[in-house]
């Protein structure tokens, strides 16, 4: 794990404040929205990239009742249920 040399006070809502230079070195923009990981003792933000459900591909996503699937993912389960996919 490299270090920023940045330290940040957590105000008395938990909130923290990203500086804009790492923001911008991240890639974050306004309203993005990031995933929190938790490992031992160390909390690791990652912004949030949405992937399919069952592969983890980032490619050709559908939205399924609040979840994403992949169109692959999808036709490897309707070859599953015995349906001609073509």
């Amino acid at each position: 794990m490299k270090s920023t040399g940045i330290v940040r006070k957590v105000d008395e809502l938990g909130r923290v404040v990203l500086p804009i230079e790492l923001r911008r070195n991240m890639g974050i923009e306004i309203k993005d929205s990031l995933e929190i990981f938790v490992e031992e003792s160390t909390i690791i933000l990652k912004k949030y990239e949405p992937a399919d459900i069952f592969t983890g591909s980032m490619d050709d996503l559908i939205d399924y009742k609040g979840k994403k699937v992949s169109k692959q993912s999808i036709l490897e389960m309707a070859k599953l249920a015995g349906l001609d996919v073509r």
